[in-house]
Order: C-alpha cells, then sequence, then structure tokens
C-alpha cells in the first residue's frame, strides 16, 4: 500500500508541477528571427542582406543599419509558417510527425531620438515585438521527453522582443548595440493533499523576470570613409554582428504534504527546463550596391557546442544514461551558415529580392535515448517583392508593401530512436514554407 500511496503522490505532484512549466503547445528550439527572418525583405533574401536593410529589422541581425534612413519608420507584418516534419519508421503508414503551423504578428518602430540631446548628434533607437498565433499566444512553451521522437528546431515560435539603437561615429563608419529578451519563469507551489488529489492550505507564487542578452553591430561604408566623391569602392559595405546566447527558461519548485501517511516528511519536486534556445552567433556580411540593385553575402558561425552543457542541466530534456554510452547524449558541433542574395529594381517602384543559404545540422549523435531528438541540414531559397506607393493623400512619405516567400528542403537523415529498450531506425526529412507580408509608414 505504501508503494500505491508514493506512486499516485508523485503523480499528482508532478500532474500540478508540469501545468505549470508548459502551456500545452508545441516550441522548438528555436525563433523567427534565426528560423525564417523577421520581415518578407529578411526572409526573402534568406537573411543574406539583414545586416545591410534599412528597415528596423537591422535592430537584430546589425543595429548599427538602423542609421542608414534617418526617416522614422512604423512596421507591421503577420507571419504563417506551414511545415510537414516527416519520420517514416516501420510498420507506421503516415510518416507526418508534425505540421503545426506557425503564425505571428510582428510589429517595429525606429526613430531618431536625438534631439534628446543638445549636440543633436543623431541615434536611432528601434524596437521589434512578436507574437504568436496572430497575436493570441503570447507565450508558446513545451519542454518534453520524447518517446516517438522531436524535431529540434521547429514549431509555434515564443514572443520575441528586442531594443536596441544605432550611430554614426564617423564618415561611414557606424556602431549599434540591441537587446534580445526572453523570459524566465518561475513557479512555487506549496500545498496539501490526499491520494485522491484534493488540495488544500495551498500558496500559489508565479513569477517572470526578462532574460537580456545583448547583440552587437558595426558597419563600413567604404566609399564614404575613403573616397566621398566618389570611386571604385562606392557601393561597397561591410558588416560585422554578434549575437549572444539566449533562451526562455522555466523552474517549477513544488512542496506537497500528505496527512496520514507513515512519512511525514513531505514531497519536493524541482523541475527547471529551457526552450527557444538561441546559440552564440558571429557574423560578417558585405554587400556591393549599384544603381537600382544590390547584391551581398553573408556568412554566419553558430556556437551550438554550447546546448549540450545548457541540456545536462535540464531536467527535463537530461539524458542521464546509466549504460555510459557517449553516443547515447546528444553531441552539438558549432556551424557555418553562408548566404547569398540580392535586390533589383523594376518598373521603377517595384523591386525583386531573392536569396539562398545552406545550414549544416549541429546535432551530431543518430541516438539520444529519452530525448530523441531529430534535426536535419538545410537548403533555404528564398523570393521577394517591394512596392512603393507614392500617391499618397495624408501621408508626408510613400507607403512601402512587401511580400517575402521561403521554402525550406530538410534533406534526409537517419536516427535510432529507442522505444520500449528497442532501437529502430528513422529516416526523417521535411519541407517548410513560409509566407509574410507587411507594411511600413515613414515619418
Amino acid at each position: 500500500m505504501q508503494t500505491t500511496h508514493g506512486t499516485a503522490i508523485r503523480r499528482l505532484a508532478l500532474g500540478i508541477a508540469l501545468a505549470g512549466a508548459s502551456a500545452g503547445t508545441h516550441a522548438s528550439m528555436g525563433n523567427i528571427g534565426t528560423s525564417y527572418g523577421i520581415f518578407p525583405e529578411d526572409l526573402a533574401t534568406a537573411q543574406a542582406l539583414s545586416m545591410f536593410n534599412s528597415q528596423v529589422s537591422a535592430n537584430y541581425y546589425n543595429p548599427a543599419a538602423l542609421v542608414k534612413d534617418e526617416r522614422g519608420e512604423l512596421t507591421q507584418a503577420i507571419m504563417h509558417a506551414e511545415q510537414e516534419l516527416r519520420a517514416e519508421r516501420p510498420g507506421i503508414e503516415n510518416d507526418v510527425l508534425s505540421d503545426e503551423p506557425s503564425q505571428s504578428v510582428l510589429v517595429g518602430m525606429k526613430t531618431n531620438i536625438g534631439s534628446l540631446l543638445q549636440s543633436g548628434h543623431p541615434i536611432h533607437l528601434g524596437f521589434i515585438a512578436g507574437v504568436e498565433e496572430y497575436g493570441k499566444e503570447m507565450l508558446a512553451f513545451s519542454s518534453e521527453a520524447s518517446n516517438t521522437g522531436q524535431f529540434m528546431r521547429y514549431g509555434r515560435e515564443p514572443l520575441f522582443l528586442s531594443v536596441g539603437a544605432g550611430t554614426r561615429i564617423w564618415r561611414g563608419i557606424s556602431i549599434g548595440g540591441a537587446s534580445r529578451i526572453t523570459l524566465d519563469s518561475t513557479a512555487e507551489l506549496n500545498t496539501s493533499a490526499d491520494f485522491a488529489g484534493n488540495t488544500e492550505d495551498s500558496e500559489l507564487r508565479v513569477g517572470a523576470e526578462p532574460n537580456i542578452r545583448s547583440i552587437l553591430g558595426l558597419t563600413l561604408n567604404w566609399g564614404e570613409t575613403f573616397c566621398p566623391e566618389g570611386c571604385f569602392l562606392s557601393g561597397l559595405e561591410t558588416g560585422l554582428t554578434y549575437r549572444n546566447s539566449s533562451a526562455s527558461s522555466t523552474t517549477v519548485d513544488s512542496t506537497i504534504q500528505v496527512p496520514g501517511t507513515t512519512s511525514q516528511k513531505p514531497l519536493r519536486l524541482a523541475i527547471s527546463t529551457i526552450d527557444s534556445y538561441q546559440p552564440e552567433i558571429y557574423a560578417f556580411g558585405t554587400q556591393y550596391a549599384g544603381d537600382g540593385w544590390r547584391l551581398g553575402f553573408t556568412v554566419e558561425q553558430r556556437k551550438w557546442s554550447a546546448l549540450g552543457e545548457e541540456l545536462d542541466q535540464d531536467t527535463v530534456k537530461d539524458q542521464q544514461d546509466l549504460s555510459g554510452d557517449a553516443a547515447s547524449y546528444a553531441e552539438f558541433d558549432d556551424t557555418v551558415v553562408p548566404r547569398i542574395g540580392g535586390e533589383f529594381d523594376v518598373f521603377g517602384h517595384f523591386s525583386v529580392l531573392f536569396g539562398a543559404a545552406y545550414e549544416k545540422s549541429p546535432l551530431q549523435t543518430e541516438k539520444t535515448p529519452k530525448l530523441n531528438y531529430f534535426d536535419n541540414d538545410r537548403i533555404i531559397g528564398g523570393l521577394g517583392l517591394s512596392a512603393t506607393y507614392e500617391r499618397t493623400r495624408f501621408f508626408t512619405y510613400p507607403i512601402r508593401f512587401d511580400i517575402g516567400y521561403q521554402y525550406q528542403k530538410l534533406q534526409e537523415r537517419d536516427f535510432q530512436v529507442q522505444r520500449n529498450s528497442q532501437l529502430e531506425t528513422v529516416t526523417t526529412d521535411g519541407d517548410i514554407h513560409v509566407v509574410s507580408g507587411s507594411i511600413t509608414f515613414k515619418f
């Protein structure tokens, strides 16, 4: 009877704790900024030109580029990501493991706050916010160990917040700094309960603190710096950026007292888990712009190797394997992501954008029992259209409309999944289609 009572208590405690840790949605080790792009221009160029864009999305990719347009800006966008992630396994006809869409609404604004200073030196402040399910869901969070397998970087995207500023420090040279803001949530539960699950004398405390991680950027316009009057360097720009690692986390600490049991010691249960992890990213990019066109190349180094240490401290995703088999632990390598893109003006007020990228999977192990993570190499392509409407009656500046499409192909890869102490081979692949549209007002 004691064993039955202990099992009932643990189930009760675990259910209460997990209710505080998860909202019942599916999220991912990713966010829209790195998985797809923030605005249509970023999607269409596969983020190859994002370090040099004049829109407020530069606040996340390279805050130094906020100075490229002296005017203020208000941008509203919606994004829809349709994904079909497949895991083919023996004896199962339906190989679709996940097809839940991600749907976000985003708003970005930037303005010159230089008038606050007596010097009047221009300082451009930018802000971006994104909310899942078209604004209905502010915190999509789920953390679990899976018997059937789970894709590491796709699903609903949690709340996206970034604030930053940029300024020119000399002719053709600008710098910027920003913050990527995530939430660290905590919940503490103290209660008394019987074996039927009835509780009394309960006390619940829930809190959340912002976790602020840095983004730094530098842009050099070679023509403006070395030959302001014009030379072969005119139109050539180079950018360097650094984005610190970030993650959303939830910690639950519960204490449950069950009167009438043999042991009067309360049952304690603690859970600490992370989601939407983003590695440290170092990026270098260059762009060359001419009359009505520009081409650019960006290369990123993503420090995924630190994720293994994060998972060791995660009480949901940790992989304690008594066998000591090193292959049973998730191992991550740093990756290099090359991106190339361009933009061409057509028909006066229209521009066509395109881009491509390739990302190798950071997950090196093909067998991660209990966790059963899937991750694949990705081929990314994008296409977009930008239009400027100048015949506005009520606005000072033209209105800009953008639409962008991105396709991601997850290449086939085999994994070993442990189910009921048995290993089976699973072949994974997938297709992701992302569409985004935005409208931009200048002021």
